[in-house]
């Protein structure tokens, strides 16, 4: 295996499937095979999971709403995710734990930076909800933050798009793929990889991001044996 212990950053969009919101109970069981795969590797895997689809803090600030607030809104959108992430891996019989950065302990255990990295020594899926706890800080960042603190090889982000381009091939029909880039040529090309918060904590901490397509089935489990699959974002 190319990795040991990897963190797996998902949107909350990728749960709804090809529904207009909430979460597709079809797409969770796809990820949850997906993410069996690689628990039988015996890979030590983590994930930090958005709210996106039920809630988006920004959004709500951009309409009137207090920022503070609606982020929080948002930390429990992503609870409500790693609850139904929790519910698919157990059906497909994974031994998983969800912590959550806000105190939610009905739910939740509370994050304990040590009790993570004990779960995952056993072989347990951690999944983190709740962002980093705080207003102003993305799940991108709470993604980095997490990998840091668990000391993961790499984090991996799952998208709908297979890799980083020149441009978004979802409208540039003319962008090209990276297979491989660097922390400073995503900055000076002005690419959208993770905000900026996050994305120079990981490069400050010489934490390898790869972008994927998660909904390809098999992608998850190539990139963690090391094949070509997505960009790599590296020193």
């Amino acid at each position: 295996m190319q990795y040991k212990r990897i963190l797996l950053k998902l949107s909350g969009e990728a749960l709804m499937g090809n529904r207009q919101y909430g979460i597709d109970p079809e797409r969770l069981a796809e990820y949850a095979e997906e993410i069996k795969s690689v628990v039988d590797k015996g890979i030590e895997l983590a994930i930090v999971i958005g709210g996106g689809n039920i809630f988006r803090g920004v959004a709500g600030a951009s309409r009137g709403m207090d920022r503070v607030q609606g982020d929080h809104m948002g930390m429990l959108a992503t609870v409500i995710n790693g609850l139904a992430l929790q519910s698919a891996l157990e059906d497909a019989e994974i031994q998983t734990r969800l912590q959550s950065a806000i105190k939610i302990n009905e739910v939740a255990e509370p994050f304990i930076r040590r009790k993570a990295i004990r779960h995952l020594e056993k072989g347990r899926v951690v999944i983190f909800g709740g962002g980093t706890g705080n207003p102003y800080f993305t799940t991108d960042s709470a993604a980095v933050l997490r990998a840091i603190e668990i000391k993961a090889d790499v984090i991996l982000k799952g998208t709908r798009v297979d890799g980083i381009y020149t441009s978004d091939p979802e409208k540039d029909k003319e962008a090209t793929k990276f297979d491989f880039i660097t922390f400073e040529d995503v900055i000076k090309k002005g690419l959208k990889v993770m905000d900026t918060t996050a994305f120079t904590l990981s490069q400050e901490n010489e934490l390898p991001i790869i972008v994927f397509d998660m909904n390809k089935p098999g992608n998850l489990l190539k990139v963690v044996t090391g094949e070509r699959v997505g960009t790599k974002v590296n020193l």
